[in-house]
């Protein structure tokens, strides 16, 4: 009987330091590790930047609207609301290209300029009905156009009164009849290299292009005044 009890008393001791070992080791490194996760937390969890729509870059054109042409129109006319005051709405830029039916590449070419004028990729416009005295079939691509809004076209109204209609050659001003009726206005052009985009070296034809200007003022006076405002050199 002693030796039994002498044998349990010895196996007890290491039983119990057997277990106390495995939770102090693992007990512990868990801990480490759950900690070590905590400081590195910051930098692995930080939320990535997107940007606002007040980070955005307004055009100084629109800004100059926005600041100097509202308060002149609304003086002018007497407006009594500020949506009264007539504003660009959408410019279409439209180049027809009828030498494309006997030669695909124009067409490819036109894209391009248009896209580099623009700055937004144009569509390529097809015929409605065929025509036999011209070799025209339906569907046929006779040109590109493309459609701006919002800041590519404040942008792109500024290119063309500040850089592009200056370097028309004996330029004398723009003809202030060119209104439908409603202000809207369009403009043609014969050449697309005065553009300064338009590398000259690469152009294959000149090509000529209309731009239409659409406005929401009321009739052709308003349209008028605010297109003067925003700078177009009308011819006195």
């Amino acid at each position: 009987m002693a030796k039994d009890d002498d044998k349990k008393a010895e196996k007890k001791p290491e039983k119990a330091a057997g277990e106390a070992k495995p939770k102090a080791e693992g007990g512990g490194g868990e801990k480490k590790q759950k900690g070590s996760r905590k400081g590195a937390g910051p930098a692995q969890l930080a939320k990535p930047v997107t940007a606002t729509p007040q980070d955005k870059v307004v055009p100084r054109l629109k800004k100059r609207y926005e600041a100097e042409v509202v308060p002149a129109l609304t003086r002018q006319f007497s407006f009594t609301s500020k949506m009264q005051v007539p504003r660009l709405e959408k410019i279409t830029v439209n180049m027809g290209l009828g030498e494309a039916v006997g030669n695909g590449k124009i067409i490819e070419s036109g894209v391009t300029e248009i896209t580099g004028i623009a700055g937004q990729r144009p569509v390529v416009t097809r015929a409605r009905k065929s025509i036999a005295s011209f070799k025209l079939r339906q569907g046929a691509p006779i040109g590109v156009m493309v459609t701006l809004r919002r800041e590519r076209m404040w942008e792109f109204f500024d290119r063309l009164v500040t850089f592009a209609l200056p370097r028309v050659r004996d330029f004398k001003g723009v003809s202030p009849k060119a209104f439908d009726g409603s202000g809207n206005y369009t403009l043609g052009l014969k050449e697309q290299i005065i553009f300064p985009e338009i590398d000259y070296d690469k152009v294959d034809k000149i090509k000529g292009l209309n731009i239409s200007i659409v406005t929401t003022a009321r009739n052709d006076e308003e349209g008028r005044a605010l297109l003067q405002h925003l700078g177009m050199p009308f011819r006195q």
